[in-house]
C-alpha cells in the first residue's frame, strides 16, 4: 500500500494544510491570470508563502524545484542567445520564407509539422528555443503577426513530444515505472499523434491560417532577399553550429549513459562560452560571458522556481493524491472505467498544474489498485491513458508546460506580447478536442 504523507508540522494558526496549500495554489493562478503583476513576482510570493505560513521547509521546498528543467532551459537560452548574433537564425527565416515563396498559410503548416518532428526525438523546451527565433524573423520580415505560428508551435511540439518515451518528461517517468520501451512508446502513441498533428494544423488554418496574408511587395522582397548577406558572423556561425549538433546528439544519446537533458546544455553552453571567449583578454571576456547570460530570460526561470515549489507545496500537503485516489475510487476496479478517467483527470489537472509531479503521484496510485483491476497486467492501458493526459494537458494553458512558457518568455523578450488570457481561450478548447481524440483512440485500439 501507498504511505500517506507524514503529517505537516509548524503550520501557522494550526490551519488545515490541504486547505491552505491549495488556497495558495489558486491564489498563484488567478493572480497570474489576471495580468497586472509580473508572473515571476506572483510566483516567487506564492513559494514564499507556502514556506512561511508552514506548508513546506526550505529544504522540501529546494527538492520540489526540478533543476534539471531549469538546467535546461537555462543552457539552451544561452546556446540560442549567442547563436542568435551570427545571423542564423536570420538565416533560415529568409531561406524557409524563400522556399514557400513567402507564404505565411505555408509557413505556418511547415514550422508547425517541424517542430512536432523534433519534439518526438528532442525535448520540446529544446525544440522551442531553437524554432521560436527562426518563427519571429520569418513574422517580421513577411510584417505578419509571429502569434499564430508560436501558438502552433507550442501545440505541435506537446503533440509531437507525446509520440516517443524521449519527448516529454512524463513518459520517461512512465516508461521506467512501467518497463515501457522507446518502441512500445512509439507503437502505442505516434499513430494517435500522427492524425492529431493532421487535425491540429486544419483546425489552426482555419483559425488563423486563411486570413494569413503578406503584401505582395513583402513577398517579393524577402523571395529577392540575399539569405547570405544575413550572416554576420561566420566564425561564430560554425562555432555556434558545431555545439547545437553535438548538444542535439548527446540529447539523444543521454538517456542510455544516464546523464540528463540539463546537464547536456549547460555542458553545450559552457563550451559555446568557451570557444567564444578563447584567447581573448580577461576583461573581454567578462564582457562576452556577461552578454551571454543577457540573454536569459531571468524572469521565465524565476517563474518555474517559484511555481515548481507551489506545485509542491499542494502536494506535500495531499492534494494531488487525493484528487487521484478519490476519482479513480469511482471507477469500481474497472478497467475501461479507469483508464479513460485517468486520461481525462490527468489532462484537466496537468493544464493547470505542471505535469511531472502530477505523473510521479500518480504512478504509485496506480500501481496500488492494481490487484482491484485484475493485477500488473492490466494497466498497460492506463499507463498509455497517464501518458496521453498529461502531455496533451499541457496545452490546455500557459502555465501547463514547460515549452509553452518557454515560448512567452521569449516572445515577449522579443517585444512579442504573449498573454495568458489569449493564449488559454484558444487553446483549452483545443486541448480538450485532442483529449476527446485520444479517448476515442484508448476505446478502439485498448479496452
Amino acid at each position: 500500500m501507498l504511505l500517506a504523507p507524514e503529517p505537516i508540522e509548524g503550520l501557522v494558526l494550526g490551519l488545515d494544510p490541504l486547505w491552505v496549500a491549495t488556497a495558495l495554489l489558486v491564489a498563484t493562478y488567478v493572480t497570474v491570470a489576471v495580468e497586472k503583476i509580473n508572473r515571476a513576482i506572483v510566483a516567487l510570493l506564492g513559494a514564499s508563502l507556502m514556506i512561511v505560513l508552514g506548508i513546506l521547509t526550505q529544504e522540501e521546498a529546494l527538492r520540489g524545484v526540478d533543476f534539471n528543467t531549469i538546467a535546461l532551459l537555462l543552457g539552451m537560452m544561452v546556446i540560442v542567445g549567442i547563436t542568435r548574433h551570427s545571423g542564423f537564425f536570420e538565416y533560415v527565416a529568409i531561406r524557409a520564407a524563400q522556399v514557400s515563396n513567402g507564404s505565411p498559410a505555408a509557413m505556418l503548416f511547415w514550422l508547425a509539422l517541424i517542430t512536432a518532428v523534433l519534439s518526438a526525438f528532442l525535448d520540446n523546451v529544446t525544440t522551442v528555443l531553437l524554432v521560436a527565433p527562426v518563427t519571429i524573423a520569418i513574422a517580421r520580415d513577411l510584417r505578419v503577426d509571429p502569434y499564430p505560428f508560436l501558438f502552433a508551435e507550442i501545440f505541435a511540439s506537446n503533440i509531437g513530444g507525446t509520440a516517443t518515451l524521449v519527448g516529454d518528461p512524463p513518459n520517461i517517468i512512465i516508461g521506467s515505472a512501467a518497463g515501457l520501451s522507446y518502441g512500445a512508446f512509439v507503437a502505442a502513441l505516434a499513430p494517435l499523434v500522427a492524425l492529431l498533428l493532421v487535425g491540429q494544423v486544419i483546425l489552426i488554418h482555419f483559425m488563423w491560417g486563411r486570413r494569413l496574408t503578406a503584401a505582395r511587395e513583402d513577398r517579393e522582397r524577402v523571395v529577392a532577399m540575399d539569405a547570405g548577406a544575413a550572416i554576420k558572423d561566420v566564425w561564430l556561425l560554425r562555432r555556434s553550429l558545431g555545439v547545437i549538433v553535438a548538444v542535439t546528439v548527446a540529447f539523444i544519446v543521454a538517456p542510455a549513459v544516464h546523464v540528463e537533458p540539463g546537464t547536456v546544455a549547460l555542458a553545450g553552453a559552457a563550451v559555446l562560452l568557451l570557444l567564444e571567449t578563447w584567447g581573448l583578454p580577461p576583461a573581454q571576456q567578462s564582457r562576452r560571458v556577461q552578454g551571454g547570460f543577457a540573454e536569459v530570460q531571468w524572469i521565465t526561470l524565476f517563474f518555474f522556481v517559484g511555481l515548481f515549489i507551489v506545485v509542491a507545496g499542494v502536494e506535500r500537503a495531499g492534494l494531488l493524491e487525493m484528487v487521484g485516489r478519490r476519482f479513480l475510487g469511482l471507477t469500481g476496479g474497472n478497467v475501461a472505467g479507469t483508464a479513460i478517467t485517468v486520461l481525462w483527470l490527468s489532462a484537466i489537472v496537468s493544464a493547470v498544474v505542471d505535469n511531472i509531479p502530477f505523473v510521479a503521484t500518480m504512478v504509485p496510485i496506480i500501481k496500488d489498485v492494481a490487484p482491484s483491476l485484475g493485477g500488473a497486467a492490466q494497466l498497460t492501458p492506463i499507463w498509455w491513458a497517464l501518458a496521453l493526459g498529461a502531455c496533451l494537458g499541457g496545452n490546455g494553458s500557459l502555465v501547463g508546460a514547460a515549452a509553452n512558457l518557454s515560448v512567452a518568455g521569449f516572445a515577449e523578450q522579443d517585444g512579442v506580447p504573449f498573454r495568458f488570457w489569449r493564449f488559454t481561450k484558444s487553446a483549452f478548447p483545443l486541448m480538450l478536442l485532442t483529449v476527446a481524440a485520444a479517448h476515442l483512440y484508448l476505446v478502439l485500439r485498448f479496452l
